[in-house]
Parts: structure tokens; sequence; C-alpha cells
């Protein structure tokens, strides 16, 4: 088996500066979460669809939708992901062909079955990882039409443009991707943590959704369309596997901080916002997330979610660099070259045959 960490195609390019601690958190911020961070905007208002009567949603049923939200956060990211994981790595590397790497040494023998469930999990990452910078990119472009009506034209250019010098920048490393985004995304999260609390103040008893009893009832009073609404809950942990995929890009306790101490509690308070804002004011349901601020704000919110919207294609990409290298190794595709971009972090790397 070829040597998980260094390949003998790879090119190694030598970057001398220091990545701190610090810089590596807020890169993750920028990079890792960034697909996650967006999904705010969406996934509440798509779980209350199913809900609506009469275009309106009781008490009941936004604390049941808040606590389905609220604990698939914590079992998934929280529990799956940052307690158990993070800490499955490959000599550093994470995603589902190293994890199929370490599973294959401790068996002893090339199983069949266990590599074809890898492989499988492999195609649905690099079909994520294909279409998603297109589509991000795109619906962002479209919801920039809210500030400027004059760009509807200029749509499917200006995506072009973007999705092309997203790509170019990728051969000078995640370092300098996160150098841009990573501000940006900090930013988004500090505004959805704002705007949650703003709304939370309003209305405190949307704090009961902590309690999963209210999101179990939900769906026991809604079992016929509880696959329907679980299938919108689950938008809020889109861009998940990030954490994953990306370990070998920042490291485990980057991704762990930056989770713990910004991201999770910016999501739960925005989500929670949402609620209380519904629950205020129940002409807000068709949407929420945009109706959190006042209209004089409303452009500079647009802006940046905007922004972020685009910074979440760079998640799946740098997770399908990390993906193709695993991929490279276990003999699954051609030996392609592989350049590393940082001199202290072997997981930083760009392979031109994917991102082309």
């Amino acid at each position: 088996m070829a040597d998980y960490l260094r390949d003998e195609s790879d090119e190694v390019v030598h970057l001398p500066q220091q990545q701190s601690f610090a810089a590596l958190t807020i890169g993750a911020i920028g990079v890792v979460y960034g697909d996650i961070g967006t999904s705010p905007i969406y996934a509440f208002r798509e779980a209350l669809v199913p809900v609506l009567h009469d275009g309106m949603a009781n008490r009941a049923e936004v604390l049941g939708l808040l606590s389905l939200l609220i604990w698939t956060l914590i079992l998934i990211v929280t529990v799956k992901y940052v307690i158990f994981l993070l800490r499955v790595d490959n000599r550093g590397e994470g995603g589902v062909l190293a994890l199929y790497t370490m599973v294959r040494l401790a068996v002893g023998r090339r199983s069949v079955p266990i590599l074809s469930l890898a492989i499988i999990g492999a195609a649905l990452f690099f079909g994520d990882a294909a279409i998603t910078p297109a589509i991000s990119v795109l619906s962002a472009v479209e919801g920039a039409k809210l500030v400027l009506p004059s760009l509807e034209e200029w749509v499917l250019p200006v995506t072009v443009g973007i999705l092309l010098a997203l790509f170019i920048v990728q051969r000078k490393g995640t370092k300098t991707i996160a150098g841009a985004f990573g501000p940006i995304t900090l930013l988004w999260f500090v505004t959805l943590a704002g705007l949650g609390l703003w709304h939370i103040v309003e209305e405190p008893g949307v704090l009961l959704a902590f309690d999963p009893t209210w999101g179990v009832q939900f769906l026991l009073d809604h079992w016929g369309i509880a696959f329907t609404v679980l299938g919108a809950v689950f938008l809020a942990v889109t861009g998940a596997e990030a954490l994953y995929a990306d370990l070998g890009h920042f490291g485990r306790k980057p991704i762990i901080a930056a989770w713990i101490i910004l991201v999770f509690p910016a999501l739960v308070l925005n989500y929670l916002g949402q609620g209380a804002l519904v629950l205020a004011h129940p002409e807000t349901l068709t949407n929420p997330f945009f109706s959190m601020t006042s209209p004089e704000l409303l452009p500079f919110l647009v802006i940046l979610a905007t922004a972020a919207t685009v910074i979440a294609a760079q998640a799946v990409i740098s997770g399908a660099f990390s993906m193709g290298r695993a991929a490279i190794q276990l003999g699954l595709l051609p030996r392609l070259t592989i350049r590393h971009t940082a001199a202290n972090q072997s997981g930083q790397i760009y392979i031109a045959a994917i991102n082309w």
C-alpha cells in the first residue's frame, strides 16, 4: 500500500511561514464550515413548509421543529463527527477512504464488500463536490438580485466568472483561500448569532426547544409527514462531512475549536431566533431568515449571505482533494500529480486533475 502521507508523484511546494493554531482555526471556519454555515438561510423555512395550515404553524410545531434542528446538530455533528470520527484518522487524514484504510489494516486482507462501501461513499462525495459549487454560487448570485434587480441578465456570466476565479486560486493552497474567506465567514457566524439573540430576547420561550421531547412529540403527532420533515431538517447538516474530509487540511484541534466556540452556538442561536420571530410575527413564515433584520440592513444581510454561500463551495473542493489523494494511494484512481502547499501541514494539497 502506498504511503498515505507522501506519494512519489507528490510535488512539494514549501511554504516557510508557520501557521498558528489561531490561523488554522480561522481557516477552518472559512473552509470547513462554509457549507453548513449557510443552512440557516433555508433549512428552517423548508422544514416549516410541510406543517403549514393555511399559512400558519402553531407553537408546538415551531418548538418541535426547532428541537429537531438543534438535536440533529448535536447528534450528527457534535457527537458523530466531533467526538468520535475526528479521533479516527489515518496519519492525520480523514474521509471515508481513510476510514477504509484503517479497517483494511485491522482486518489484514482486502474485503470486497467493505471496499465497495468505501467506493460508493467516495463516489457520493465526489458527486456532491461536482455539483455543490455551481449550485451554491448560482443561488448566491441570484440572491443578489434582491439588492440590484438589474443584475438578472448577468446572473449566468457572473456565476461562471466567480466559479472560474474560485478554481484558479485553488493552486495557491487552502491557506491562501482561508486567509480571504475566514474573516468573511467569521463575520457571517457572528451575524447569525447576533440576529438570533435579538429575537430570542423578544420570545425567550423558544429555549424550551432544547428539550428533545418536543421533537419526539412532533414526529409522533405528524407521523404521516415525518420523513418529509426530517428530509428538510437534515438540510441543517449539509456539509458536515467536510469536518472529517478536511481533517488533513487543518487538523483535529482547530476544527473542534471552531465548532465548539463559534459555529455550533451561532447556528443554534440563529435557528432559535428564527423560531422566536415566527412565533412573535407569524407573517414572516415564508422567509424567516431574511425577515430577521430591518429593511435598512437587509441589503447588508443579502450581500453577506451571498458571500457566505459562494465561500461554501470551498468546503467540498478541499474535501475532494483529500479524497482524491486517498483514492490515488489506494489504487482506485490513476497516479496524478499532488502538490503540497504547506510545509507543516501535509494534508494541504492541490490536485490539478481533480480541480479541472
